[in-house]
């Protein structure tokens, strides 16, 4: 029985680091189902009890060793982890686990990151020196992969699949439409999903997205349902919109599993995110989607399937966002087939994560 350790940003209550956590482990159970993993999860009975693996503290150092020294294969990832700019500490730890597995004589794979940016002469150097030492590293997008190159990281193997959550399976839609019922947002109209998140304290990109929001409610009769992927920052994010909007709008207010949120998106005629997940759900699910920036990896992945960005969070407005809302709106269909397309060999570059994982644990 092969073992591996996932290290990553888990049992942290965020829809799309969870997300990716079920989709590697449903990849990986199906191409091997006797492999043990553990994961390094802030929630490990949350960890255990939502995906039925094993799981210890990311704060136990003697739990991590004690997991690595049994383990055949570290994979540090998916996600953002390597990046030094939401959290400056929290690249010297990731990169502390995988320098503890390398002491350790365990194989190490950097699984569909999202590297950077990395800022600073000092985490430049230190990423460096550990990454140039791992066994392999796959990564979700071409900007990450410049920014290997621009790093000086080329001694492992690197190529460039997908974000794991592409690879998941699209789920019923009845569990969503039943949620929408217990809020009183049922019915004939179309909807409009907003996700959005805190960012920075900012004021202006909230007030644009409350007129937004009254926008589709007049001239699109739709109703606005807004998703909150990281529980409960999300919501206060929204309830704060919300409180900003002159017509009705509803805010979800609960924590949601990754089968549950796949399920809301696909009752979704078209989602706007700020949330790079709530993205790649409506793109599993097959919605239209517009994407604000606000961090390289929502311009990466929009990239990857033909896509811009509509502005950024700082100086985004209520006019450019809604010229792109009926641009799509208007010919769904179109956009519907245009990104399936896109998505299919998206899926399978994210499978081929899974299958390079298990290569390695099996050497």
């Amino acid at each position: 029985m092969s073992r591996i350790v996932v290290s990553g940003y888990y049992g942290s209550k965020n829809a799309g680091d969870e997300a990716m956590l079920a989709a590697m482990l449903e990849v990986l159970s199906d191409l091997d189902p006797k492999l043990h993993i553990t994961v390094i999860s802030a929630d490990p009975e949350d960890t255990r009890q939502r995906h039925g693996v094993d799981a210890v503290s990311w704060l136990s150092m003697p739990d991590i060793f004690r997991a690595l020294r049994r383990a055949d294969l570290l994979i540090s990832g998916g996600g953002s982890l390597l990046q030094n700019v939401t959290s400056r500490r929290s690249l010297y730890y990731y990169l502390a686990i995988i320098t503890m597995a390398r002491l350790l004589g365990t194989k190490v794979m950097l699984y569909a990151q999202g590297i950077g940016p990395i800022i600073g002469g000092l985490a430049e150097h230190v990423m460096r020196w550990i990454c140039n030492r791992v066994d392999l590293i796959t990564v979700r997008d071409q900007g990450s992969l410049a920014e290997l190159e621009r790093l000086g990281i080329r001694h492992p193997a690197i190529e460039c699949t997908a974000d794991p959550v592409l690879a998941i399976h699209p789920v019923d839609k009845e569990v969503g439409r039943a949620i929408f019922k217990a809020y009183h947002a049922d019915g004939a109209k179309p909807v409009v999903g907003i996700s959005v998140r805190e960012w920075q304290g900012w004021r202006h990109y909230k007030e644009v997205l409350a007129e937004v929001s009254d926008l589709v409610v007049r001239e699109l009769k739709a109703r606005v349902v807004f998703l909150p992927m990281q529980f409960p920052d999300d919501v206060r994010a929204a309830q704060t919109i919300a409180s900003m909007t002159k017509e009705p709008c509803t805010v979800l207010k609960d924590e949601y599993t990754t089968s549950e949120f796949l399920s809301l998106v696909g009752n979704m005629d078209l989602m706007l995110g700020i949330r790079l997940h709530a993205l790649i759900f409506a793109g599993v699910m097959g919605v239209p989607m517009l994407g604000i920036s606000y961090d390289p990896k929502i311009d990466r992945f929009l990239d990857s399937i033909g896509e811009q960005p509509v502005g950024n969070l700082r100086d985004v407005t209520a006019e450019e966002l809604m010229a792109e809302i009926r641009r799509k709106w208007n010919d769904k269909q179109t956009f519907r087939q245009q990104n399936a397309e896109l998505l299919v060999e998206l899926r399978d570059m994210a499978a081929r994560n899974a299958e390079l994982a298990l290569n390695l644990a099996h050497k």
